[in-house]
Formats: C-alpha cells, structure tokens, sequence
C-alpha cells in the first residue's frame, strides 16, 4: 500500500465518539441544547448538532463518580470501556458548552489531569454515569471525510452542576447555543442521523418508543438497522 492510499484510509477510518442529548422542561415544553458546527469544519459544516466529538485515549484514565446503568447495552459489538465514553460525552459537553455536568469527587483533585481534562478536574468533579442514558448509535456512512462510531447519551437539564444558560466557558467548537423546542427543531439545519435522533427522543417522550437502543449500523457497504 503507498502512502497515499495509507492517509485515505486514516482519514476514513471509523472512531468511537459520543454525544449528549441535554433535555429540558420535559414536562410543559421539551427543549434540546444544539449549536452550530462552523462553515469551515470538515465534518458536518454549518449543520445544527448536540454536543459531542470523538473519544480520546485519556478519557479511559477517567473514573466515573457513579456508574452507568446502560453498560450492557454499550458493550454490544463495541470494545470500548463505557466509562470511556462516558467521560468522553461528558468531558465534550464542558468544553463545547462550558455545561458542567457530574458529582462533586474528592479524587478529582487528588488526580493528575491529563490534557483535555484539567479545567473539569479542577471543579472537583468526576464525570457521573448515572446521569446518562444510552439512548441511540449510529456509524457514519461510507464515502464522507470524516466517520464516527457515535453514541448518544441523553442527560436531564436539572442533573447539571452549571446554570443552564451560562456558555461563558464554552470553547469555540460551536455557535449560536440555544435551546431548541421540539417541536421547532425540525426547522434547523442539522444532519439527517440528527432528525431521526429527535424523532427518537420524541417517541420516548410519548411513551411510543420500542424497546432498546436504535443502531444504523454503516461499517460495511449495506446499512443495516436493529435495536442493541
């Protein structure tokens, strides 16, 4: 193989991601938190998305304050630590919004932060996997610059340590957080797995939703669909 046909292959290579549905007033009006991915990004420009980026190999090192209940369902066809992806969802959500999400841990300061984590550690908390429900995994298609093996995680408003609408800690990843209602945001500009993601969450809202997690499963040539 030459080394062309090597950095194609890098550059398509599929990586773990997560992500982080945060939902609020569920009981009178559902609102989401998206932003907007910038013109220039190579994956997605311009779209409206949830927080969320791939996992890196630090957030492995990261313990959780409490564990996840939905291990089972994210060990399915994944070799990738829970925890880690986890801590990479939540670890996401701060830099990306600056929304501190997790419990206060005395072992969060008693670490040696690795790079990417010292601002979240240095609030004293550890990320809380109890706070986060599995909710849906999609692989990005062949054919595009970038592909991620996402999962999505969904997160009530009220489990954050931050004010809601404070983003003044937010990096600059995304822009114009907001929000959004439900049953407007089908009016954004967001990618198509976004779409069926709401649809999903609105089902679950409604109590129509059917048991598991929805998979679109596109490592191969043929998209395959089925509940984890």
């Amino acid at each position: 193989m030459g080394q062309a046909d090597a950095r194609v292959l890098d550059k398509t290579a599929i990586r773990d991601a997560a992500t982080v549905i945060l939902l609020r007033d569920t009981a009178t009006r559902p609102r989401v938190l998206m932003g907007q991915r910038g013109k220039g990004a190579v994956f997605m420009p311009s779209k409206f998305v949830f927080p969320g980026g791939a996992v890196d190999a630090v957030d492995a090192s990261i313990p959780l304050a409490r564990p996840c209940p939905s291990e089972t369902a994210l060990l399915q066809d994944s070799v990738l630590a829970p925890h880690a992806m986890v801590a990479a969802a939540t670890r996401e959500l701060w830099e990306e919004t600056g929304l501190l999400l997790g419990q206060t841990d005395t072992r969060a300061g008693a670490m040696e932060a690795p790079r990417g984590w010292r601002g979240y550690l240095a609030t004293g908390h550890l990320p809380d996997g109890a706070a986060l429900d599995f909710v849906f995994r999609a692989i990005t298609p062949p054919g595009r610059p970038r592909r991620f093996d996402a999962r999505f995680f969904l997160a009530e408003a009220e489990a954050l340590m931050s004010d809601p609408d404070d983003f003044s800690r937010a990096e600059d990843e995304l822009s114009h957080l907001q929000w959004v209602p439900l049953d407007e945001a089908r009016g954004f500009d967001m990618p198509f797995i976004t779409e069926v993601v709401l649809a999903e969450l609105a089902a679950r809202l409604q109590g129509t939703a059917h048991p598991g997690v929805p998979f679109f499963d596109n490592s191969g040539e043929m998209s395959r669909f089925r509940r984890l």
